[in-house]
């Protein structure tokens, strides 16, 4: 636990220190707050619904490239040799390094949560959809993530891990078109593997406890995929 809470700490410090964690925060909430606005002005409902659907969907854009140098760049670099012959697990390698992604979109999401503070100022919103409306993000964000970190694994190309990654969230998007589709079971069975699908719920004050496995699921998943990669490379060098 000790040892990846240094890998978390410095891949936190990395964030931060350069431009990447700043840009993808002024992108993902420049957009977030337009969404915000034109939505209450649209409404003049206090719900954050809408906003939280398209927050989302732009998040859906940036997981992949807050995540494409996780791996990638140690591997480019050759650091990763090190990392893999250092006391420590590769699981707790990748897993660090993942938390501190997560840990840098909980920032962007702690910022927004003056949207509700100003719903709350001048309105009277129904705070419980908003309550599980985060949640619903966080999981949902944390999934994007745990992809990203996967496709980060497979190659030590930034750029070809953040489009892989994209590719592969895209297609968890789409999944939820297909009872448009395809009928019958295995139509809704696409549409339950939705990312975007599954946050609906969260975003009108239901929490499914069956969706938040299937976060937590899909999540441990591909944190599994990416050790694996990783753990495979180590055995092959």
């Amino acid at each position: 636990m000790r040892k990846m809470w240094s890998i978390f700490k410095r891949e936190v410090a990395s964030y931060f220190t350069s431009p990447m964690a700043y840009v993808m925060g002024a992108v993902f909430l420049l957009i977030s707050g337009y969404f915000f606005s034109i939505i209450l002005l649209a409404t003049n409902s206090a719900s954050l619904q809408g906003v939280l659907g398209n927050m989302a969907v732009v998040f859906l854009f940036i997981a992949p490239i807050l995540t494409m140098r996780l791996l990638a760049e140690e591997r480019k670099l050759g650091t990763d040799e090190l990392l893999m012959t250092a006391p420590v697990s590769i699981t707790s390698i990748v897993v660090g390094k993942y938390l501190a992604a997560v840990f840098t979109y909980l920032v962007y999401l702690a910022i927004t949560l003056v949207y509700p503070a100003i719903l709350t100022k001048y309105g009277s919103p129904d705070m419980g959809p908003i309550y599980s409306g985060y949640l619903g993000m966080l999981l949902f964000g944390a999934g994007c993530l745990a992809v990203g970190t996967f496709t980060s694994s497979l190659t030590d190309n930034q750029m070809v891990a953040g489009i892989i990654g994209f590719g592969l969230l895209l297609i968890f998007w789409v999944l939820g078109w297909s009872t448009d589709i395809v009928t019958g079971a295995l139509g809704d069975t696409l549409t339950n593997l939705s990312l975007l699908k599954r946050f609906d719920d969260f975003q009108k004050g239901i929490i499914d406890l069956s969706s938040v496995f299937y976060y937590i699921s899909f999540i441990f998943i591909f944190l599994f995929l990416a050790v694996r990669v990783v753990d495979s490379r180590r055995w092959s060098g």
